[in-house]
């Protein structure tokens, strides 16, 4: 085994996407025996074969009695869980982009498996990104891309196209979530996340910096069925409410769909894929999700009334100023 941060001989080797892209396993758990040497040991209880022990079955759990020299031992199956793919792209402009790259991975690292992290970022000489994802022990896949940008909204909807792509070509079956490095969780979001079958939506909190408001933006729900969409201030007063023949723009991290929608359409009633179509994966998907709104499902389904994910509003290059005049890298994480 390796200290934390080296190579190992675990490591597995890079993986072409695009231009390139690392592809990190699962760790791998090894129970070493070690030899015993001492001549007083019992040498009976080496060879003694070790009694199964009956495992007690939970009430979730299916189990499937069997006989192993004459003991009943009960064989736990736990159930099985949908893949979820997590999108995040980058930007080497974003100054604290390390900072909130770590504690977005704090919080993934705590969802329950199977789980890949798909992240996207323009090429760099900089090594830090695959640092800091090399050390996560999540499984991720990175990739590059070598495109320049003038316009920030243009470079990440590039890099969600490049991921969506990649998903596509390796036939990823699962859910797809777009998480920014700025977005905050309640770990119960990850769970509602693997219920949905082929769209999904929430409400979603969005803290502006310098601005001492809270904005709730998502859709309006009767159970999980979405009958309308508006905008809510903390204090249930309406900004803007859309009426039913006007459709918003729906925020990208507000929505998650079935991956199979970009491999295998016609499973979900589209007669074309996205490469006869379009080669912006995103907007095809943009615009299934408001062409098949019936379809979509509000999370959590208790009328979609409690608030799982939180975005930090910051604008790309710009510092807000009460983190400038903060002292210490902890003063700004604790103040986030």
């Amino acid at each position: 085994l390796a200290p934390t941060g080296k190579d190992s001989i675990f490591s597995s080797p890079a993986v072409a996407t695009h231009n390139k892209s690392h592809i990190s396993q699962p760790p791998v758990n090894q129970s070493v025996t070690p030899a015993v040497h001492s001549s007083n040991v019992n040498q009976s209880l080496r060879a003694e074969t070790p009694v199964p022990v009956p495992v007690p079955a939970k009430s979730n759990e299916l189990e499937s009695p069997k006989q192993v020299d004459g003991t009943v031992v009960h064989e736990v199956k736990l159930p099985s869980r949908r893949l979820v793919i997590v999108v995040t792209p980058t930007s080497t402009k974003d100054q604290f982009q390390g900072v909130f790259l770590r504690r977005l991975a704090n919080t993934i690292r705590l969802v329950p498996q199977p789980l890949l992290w798909i992240v996207v970022e323009g090429q760099s000489d900089s090594n830090e990104l695959s640092e800091i994802l090399r050390k996560t022990g999540i499984m991720y896949r990175h990739l590059v891309f070598k495109e320049n940008f003038t316009d920030p909204e243009a470079e990440l909807n590039h890099q969600r196209n490049v991921a969506l792509k990649h998903v596509e070509q390796h036939k990823l079956s699962g859910i797809v979530h777009f998480a920014g490095l700025t977005n905050v969780y309640d770990l119960d979001f990850f769970k509602e996340l693997r219920q949905i079958e082929v769209f999904g939506t929430w409400p979603m909190a969005l803290l502006s910096a310098n601005e001492r408001r809270v904005v709730i933006e998502g859709p309006v729900c009767d159970s999980s069925q979405v009958i309308g969409w508006h905008l809510r201030k903390m204090n249930n007063q309406t900004d803007a409410e859309t009426d039913a023949d006007t459709k918003p723009p729906i925020h990208i991290s507000s929505f998650a769909f079935n991956s199979s929608i970009l491999w295998d359409p016609e499973r979900w009633g589209r007669l074309t894929s996205v490469q006869g179509t379009s080669q912006n994966s995103l907007k095809f998907v943009k615009q299934i999700v408001m062409e098949d709104e019936g379809k979509l499902k509000g999370i959590p389904p208790e009328e979609c009334s409690k608030i799982m994910l939180w975005r930090l509003h910051f604008p790309i290059g710009v510092v807000p100023r009460n983190l400038v005049k903060t002292s210490s890298l902890f003063d700004v994480i604790t103040q986030l």
